[in-house]
Order: structure tokens, then sequence, then C-alpha cells
């Protein structure tokens, strides 16, 4: 049974960096920021209105308050651990050594397609810009290099990454309230109509279209998962990010449904013609200019998920591999300047082969990668509410077992949107992590009760 003094209730990396170097709460907010509002908020408002018409805003309020509420889990998961790793950290504590391994390969492997995801997206919106990087050599050569400067820039420390990513979060910041406010003056009435399209007003189309427009709207909250995985490199996690969580899922949910409202009113049912909707807005209403600044904002906030996830991805991979040896004591490597470099360059080159798939692909493994990863984090909840194993620090979970228990029932429904090619996908890291845990963690296990 886990204790309190449990090896992995705090980083064995926390007590070796200074608060100087650790991220602070406003840096901490910025990195939720840039986690979360990517390219899903400039490049799916299209295919979430070609489902459910209209009812796309009401979709987006449904997934943030469901979203909301594992985010809650995790705020007060990680206000009673300090150690990075967020969802692999809790189930090891609350589950065991082998459910925390499988919950951590899987962590790695949604940041890996992650950072897939948002490379192909920026490729995507280049094209609308510079039509001649549609040809296949760039499809190769562009995730290739971006991918690599991140990996570069992240192998000097938290340093440079807080400079980075507080000017990528604010200039983004900037380009969602420009179209919101900009956006508002140009808006129809008329677009609203119809509610739900034709192609879907029957029930019995209806059930599967609202269905899948949630497991779309998922993927755009799904970075708040990646705010506690480095939580050693941050000052005082346990208060910090808590508050972080909350502040950043209520920024969001607002940024969001006033997007997805604004692209509505001005483009009515042409929103499905485009493949940057959010700018095509802009050109129509204001004109090129605004077009032109809106794409810059969504290089900016692409490149800037891209940047955050390069960060949070290895940290993960190091904390699997320094707490307990779940990875190859190699992953967790550090250069002089504190940064994993091993777990950088695996984590890119996996990342790297990732960027063959499409776009749309790629997040369905994302949402259901993240789900496989919620469940034992609320299971980890409720366990720790009922032993009163870790207590919290800073921020407490209120209302007993039923945020938790909402959360698991209506993350379950996310299991009937998935097509089984995505379902094989998982079912592949299972095996790979399975043998991985059988044959190098077992048999390390073996050997040294041997000896």
């Amino acid at each position: 049974m886990a204790t309190t003094n449990s090896p992995l209730a705090k980083s064995s990396g926390t007590a070796a960096a200074t608060s100087k170097s650790k991220l602070s709460f406003l840096s901490i907010y910025f990195l939720g920021i840039n986690a979360i509002v990517g390219s899903g908020a400039f490049l799916l408002p299209q295919e979430i209105y070609q489902r459910v018409g209209v009812m796309s805003v009401l979709v987006i309020l449904c997934a943030a308050m469901t979203v909301s509420m594992i985010a809650l889990c995790y705020a007060d998961l990680s206000s009673r651990f300090s150690g990075s790793g967020a969802a692999w950290l809790y189930s090891y504590n609350a589950f065991g050594k082998f459910t925390g391994f499988q919950i951590g390969l899987f962590s790695w492997f949604l940041g890996c397609l992650t950072l897939s995801a948002e490379s192909v997206a920026l490729l995507r919106t280049l094209k609308n810009l510079f039509p001649q990087l549609d040809n296949g050599i760039v499809k190769i050569l562009f995730p290739v290099t971006l991918i690599t400067i991140l990996a570069i820039i992240n192998l000097f420390g938290t340093s440079l990454v807080k400079f980075i990513n507080g000017i990528s979060s604010v200039f983004k910041i900037f380009i969602v309230l420009f179209f919101i406010v900009l956006g508002a003056f140009f808006m129809h009435k008329t677009n609203f109509t119809p509610i739900v399209p034709s192609t879907v007003t029957n029930t019995k189309s209806f059930v599967g279209h609202f269905g899948s427009a949630f497991s779309v709207v998922f993927y755009m909250f799904s970075g708040f998962s990646f705010i506690p995985v480095a939580a050693a490199q941050m000052n005082n996690p346990e208060k910090n990010i808590p508050k972080a969580l909350i502040y950043v899922m209520a920024s969001v949910t607002v940024l969001y449904t006033l997007v997805q409202t604004i692209a509505i009113g001005i483009l009515g049912t042409t929103i499905v013609k485009y493949d940057v909707p959010i700018a095509e807005a802009m050109k129509i209403g204001v004109g090129h200019w605004a077009y032109a600044i809106i794409i810059l904002g969504m290089i900016l906030s692409i490149f800037g998920v891209a940047f955050a996830v390069s960060f949070s991805t290895p940290a993960l991979a190091a904390s699997l591999a320094e707490e307990h040896h779940l990875l190859p004591s190699s992953i967790g490597k550090k250069n002089k300047y504190g940064a994993p470099y091993v777990a950088v360059i695996v984590t890119s080159v996996i990342s790297i082969f990732a960027t063959q798939c499409s776009y749309i692909f790629l997040v369905s493994c994302i949402v259901l990668a993240s789900f496989i990863q919620y469940v034992p984090s609320i299971l980890a909840v409720i366990k720790f509410k009922k032993t009163k194993q870790f207590p919290n620090n800073g921020f407490s979970l209120k209302g007993g077992y039923v945020v938790p228990i909402l959360a698991l029932v209506i993350s379950m429904y996310l299991l009937t949107n998935f097509n089984l090619k995505v379902l094989l996908v998982m079912l592949a890291v299972f095996i790979l992590g399975v043998i991985i845990y059988v044959t190098k963690i077992k048999g390390a296990e073996n050997e040294q009760a041997a000896n």
C-alpha cells in the first residue's frame, strides 16, 4: 500500500533545481494556454459545424464541462504530488507499477502524437500562404525540420522555455481577442439558421453526429493534462498547478465558445468550405489585412502548442526513467542545462514518424489516448479520498465523489466514437507496453531478487 512517504510522492530532481530556474505561476498559466489553444481552435470549427451546425456551440460547452470535471480531478491530484509525470505518477501511487507504467507509456505516446498533429497543422496553415508547399517532399521535410528545431530549443532548459512560451502565449491571446472583438461587428443573425444541418435533422443520425462532434471538440481541450507533467520544474507545484488548471480551463472555454459563435455568425453554412475558417471569416468581414494577421496568429499559436508539448513530453519520459526505472535510465539523462536530452531525441524521432498520418486521424488517436490516461487518474481521486493517502496541499476537490464519478461516466461516452483503426493503434501500444514491462522491468526485478 502506498503511503505519503512513497518515493514517487516527490520528484527525485525537485531539490536539485533552484526556485529561480523554475516556472512561476504565470509561466505555468501561459504554458497551459499554449498547450490547449492551438490548431483545434483555428482548423476545426468547420469540422464541428459540418456535424451539428449551430449546435456546435452547445457541443463546445458540453465538452468544456466534461473536460473541466476531469481537470478538477487533475487539480486535486496535483495538489497531492510535486513530482513530474502527472497521470502516470497518480496511477502508479494508486494502482501499482504496471498501471503506472502503461499510463506513462500512453501519456508519452499522447505527447508525441500531439507534437505530430501540431506540426501537420502548421504545414496545413502555411499552405494557405504558400501554395508551393503543397507537395510530397515538403510534407516529409517540414515536420522533420520543425521538430528538430523544437528539440534544439528544449536542450537549453527552462530559461529559454519561459521566454519563448511567454511571448507565444501573449501573442496568441491577442490574436484570438482580435478576432472576437473585431469579428463581433460582422455577424449576421440569418447565419444561425438552420440550427442543425438538414443532413442530421433525423433522430437516427443526430446522436451519432453529436458524438462525432463531441470527440473533435474534446481534442481542443485535451492539452490541459500536460500542465502537471513537468511539476518538478515548477515553483510550489502543489498550489500553483491546481490554480493554473482552473484558470486555464475557464479562459479557454470562453475563448472557444466566442470564436465558434462569431465564425458561424460571419460565414454561416459556408464555413464548411474553408480549411482555415477563422482567417476566411476575417477576410470576408474585414479584409485581406485582417486575414493576414489571423494567419500569422495561427502560425504562432500552433507553434506555441507544439513548443509546449515538445517541452513537457520529454520531461514525462525522463520522469518515467528516473522514478523506479520504468524506462531505461538513459532516457532520464540530463545535460548541463538540466534538459533530458535523450528523452528529447527519442520523443522527436517518434513524433517525426507519426507526422505522415492525416491530421484528423491524429486527432482521433489523441482523444483516445487522452481517455486512457484520464480514467485511472479519475479513479485515483476516488481511491485517495477514501484511503486518505497523500493529503491535499493547497487545493481539495469538494463534493466527495460526485465530480470524479460524473467525469468517469461522461468520459466513457468517448468510447462510442472511435473507429477500428484508432482502437487497433492503441491496442498495439498496450501490447508493446506489456512486452516491455515483462521483459525489461519484471526481468530486472527477478534478477535483483535472485541476487
